[in-house]
C-alpha cells in the first residue's frame, strides 16, 4: 500500500473505538491523518469530552510532524523542554508529545499517515491505536 485510503482510515477508527469499549476505557475520540497531515477520518464517542477531537488530531499531527511515535516524542520532550515549548509555538499549539499518537507505516516502512487517540490514559489510547493499525494489516510505530 502506497497511501492511506478513506476506507482503511475508517476501519482503523472503528476498530480503535471497539477496542476501547471492549477494554472498558473512558469514551474515546480517534483521528486518522494521511501522510500530508490531512484529516481522513475522525469519530468521537458521543460521551467523550469537548476537546477530544483537537487532542486526538494533535497527537496524530505531532508524530507526523516529527517523524517518530508519541513515546519517543515524550522522551525527547522530557530531555529538551525548551525545544518542545518552541515546537508548540511553531505548531500553533498543535504539539502533544505523549503516547497515543502512532505513525502508520506500510510493509516497506514508509509513513502512510498517523492515528491519534484521546479519552483515556495515554497508554490506553496508544493500546487502541496499535490494535487498530494491526487490524488494518499495517505497521504501527509508537516510538518504542
Amino acid at each position: 500500500m502506497n497511501r492511506l485510503t478513506l476506507a482503511v482510515a475508517d476501519r482503523m477508527v472503528d476498530e480503535a473505538l471497539r477496542e476501547g469499549q471492549r477494554q472498558g476505557f473512558h469514551p474515546l475520540c480517534v483521528a486518522v491523518l494521511d501522510a500530508g497531515g490531512h484529516l481522513l477520518a475522525l469519530k468521537r464517542d458521543e460521551r467523550a469530552s469537548l476537546l477530544r477531537p483537537q487532542i486526538a488530531s494533535g497527537k496524530a499531527s505531532s508524530v507526523l510532524g516529527m517523524g517518530f511515535g508519541g513515546r519517543e516524542l515524550a522522551r525527547r520532550a522530557e530531555l529538551m523542554p525548551a525545544f518542545f515549548g518552541a515546537l508548540g509555538n511553531l505548531a500553533t499549539g498543535n504539539m502533544l508529545p505523549v503516547p497515543g499518537g502512532v505513525l502508520i507505516r506500510n510493509e516497506a516502512g514508509e509513513i502512510l499517515g498517523a492515528i491519534g487517540i484521546s479519552g483515556d490514559t495515554s497508554d490506553n489510547d496508544e493500546r487502541c491505536a496499535l490494535v487498530a493499525i494491526n487490524a488494518a494489516g499495517l505497521m504501527p510505530d509508537a516510538g518504542n
